[in-house]
């Protein structure tokens, strides 16, 4: 048995430990091989040697993010503690705001793998987001395009979903054309309010800078100079997503998000993302970023009912 004494002298230990402790909680129970005791500025603990190599490894890159940040969340610890190699620790350690939204909120990419999602959407014009609900590829992706609007990258933001939800038909919903979509767009009116301030949106979607429309509007155009976001992209047939992709314009950046595993459409029609994530896994200047339950930025309950179904469907298969 052998012990290992840990200093945490010259950060703020009320970040280390976390709310109740929610930080502490969280390393001990991720080395359930060690004796992990907590003391004012001193960590304790007891085991194998190797498992103690590792947590003071650990110990040093929580201590040094808390430094470089004055601040962690129980998100950042959870980063911090799954790097495996030196390219997953800068992503992690790398804290660039995407951009700060209404209010001075801060928006940026929560967890290592939204943050690759960032880097290859910098590097390559066409991304492909692919991940279960609750992951933040849509959100994060929205302040991508907010913010290269922003930076005048490009002239105008396009936003759209395929009108396919849940089984519901649009001619059974109440009221004109716009209001039938609205209930299927508002996810993406909800991240934009996050980021532009009420009265410039407004001005935006008026002036047609930010449009936020249906993914049947798309047909015959040509996208210049646009930052496209195609979001549920798992519910678009194989015309559709072709349809869709070959709109990308000069200078344009296009994103498509999704879950395979939440298809909406009739049994017997493919998946238009599915096949497009076959088709172009080839072709190099395509990125594609795929996000896990790992990634889940809501409740941490979501986390846990995503692994229970993703339990569940193995043991059909």
């Amino acid at each position: 048995m052998f012990e290992l004494s840990y200093d945490l002298s010259g950060i703020d230990t009320k970040q280390f430990y976390g709310v109740q402790n929610q930080h502490y909680n969280f390393i001990k129970s991720s080395f359930p091989t060690l004796k992990i005791t907590g003391r004012d500025q001193f960590i304790f603990a007891m085991g194998n040697q190797e498992t103690l190599d590792i947590l003071q490894k650990k110990l040093d890159d929580i201590v040094k993010f808390i430094s470089e940040n004055h601040t962690i969340s129980l998100k950042d610890i959870e980063n911090v503690l799954k790097i495996k190699d030196e390219f997953e620790k800068q992503l992690v350690f790398d804290q660039d705001i995407i951009v700060k939204g209404v209010n001075g909120k801060i928006i940026k990419a929560k967890t290592t793998n939204l943050k690759k999602l960032v880097r290859e959407t910098e590097k390559k014009d066409m991304v492909f987001a692919i991940g279960p609900a609750g992951t933040g590829k849509t959100y994060t992706s929205v302040a991508l395009a907010a913010r290269a609007l922003r930076d005048k990258e490009v002239k105008r933001i396009i936003l759209t979903r395929p009108a396919v939800e849940a089984g519901e038909s649009l001619g059974f919903l109440p009221g004109d054309l716009k209001e039938k979509l609205d209930p299927y767009l508002q996810p993406l009116y909800d991240a934009l309010r996050d980021m532009i301030p009420h009265e410039k949106l407004e001005g935006f979607i008026e002036k047609k800078v930010i449009e936020v429309a249906p993914l049947a509007f798309m047909r015959g155009r040509t996208l210049d100079e646009a930052f496209v976001i195609l979001d549920e992209a798992q519910n678009t047939t194989h015309s559709q997503m072709k349809m869709f992709l070959t709109r990308m314009g000069m200078n344009a950046k296009f994103i498509i998000t999704g879950d395979p595993s939440q298809v909406d459409l009739p049994m017997k029609q493919k998946s238009g993302l599915k096949e497009a994530m076959r088709i172009l896994s080839d072709v190099n200047e395509i990125g594609f970023v795929y996000l896990t339950e790992e990634d889940v930025v809501r409740h941490p309950v979501v986390k846990k009912i995503i692994q229970a179904y993703n339990t569940e469907e193995k043991q059909k298969e």
